[in-house]
Order: C-alpha cells, then structure tokens, then sequence
C-alpha cells in the first residue's frame, strides 16, 4: 500500500513494473453494468486454470475475441466484472489503430 486516507480511498502498487491499483469507496455502487476490471497477464488459461483451482467461478472461459484480445471474465464478491485478458501488442497497435 502506497496510499491510505481512512475508510474512503487507498492505492496499492502492483508487484511487477509501475503499475498501480486504486479503491475507492462509494456512498452508491454505478447502476447498469457496474464496474470493470482488467488485469493483464501473459497467459490467460494458465491464470484461469490458477483462479479456478481455488474455487472461484468463471463465468466465461478464455476466448479470443474479435478485437483480437484473449479474454476470460468472472465477477467479484460485489459483483463486479473481472477480465483477465492477454492483448499483447494489440492493446496500443491494433491494426485499425488511428495515426
């Protein structure tokens, strides 16, 4: 933990590279689809097989997806969506990228 203001807001910074993970605490949730997190890795099905052996439910397994991004999907004790995903060079160039 990087950051900690007392019950409403700490920041974390991730074991590898400089990225960091940021909580913030709510009066209300967002309605509709809620909140998204995505957490990159090298290789998706090695980390979903990890997450299932633990008993957590995948609610999608690793697929390609159209935007050429692996991704699998499970929510959070909140519900709140999860997305392990794997995009590589694809996620800053993809070829439809804009110049």
């Amino acid at each position: 933990m990087i950051v900690h203001s007392e019950g409403r807001y700490a920041r974390f910074e991730c074991p590898d590279g400089d990225s960091t993970f940021s909580v913030h605490k709510v009066e209300k949730l967002p309605e509709g689809e809620g909140i998204y997190v995505y957490f990159e890795v090298e290789n998706v099905a090695k980390k979903i097989s990890e997450i299932k052996e633990k008993g957590i439910v995948i609610d999608e397994t690793p697929e390609e997806k159209s935007w050429l991004w692996t991704e699998a999907r499970l929510k959070d004790p909140d519900g709140n969506k999860i997305i392990i995903y794997h995009a590589g060079e694809h996620r800053k160039n993809p070829p439809w990228r804009i110049n």
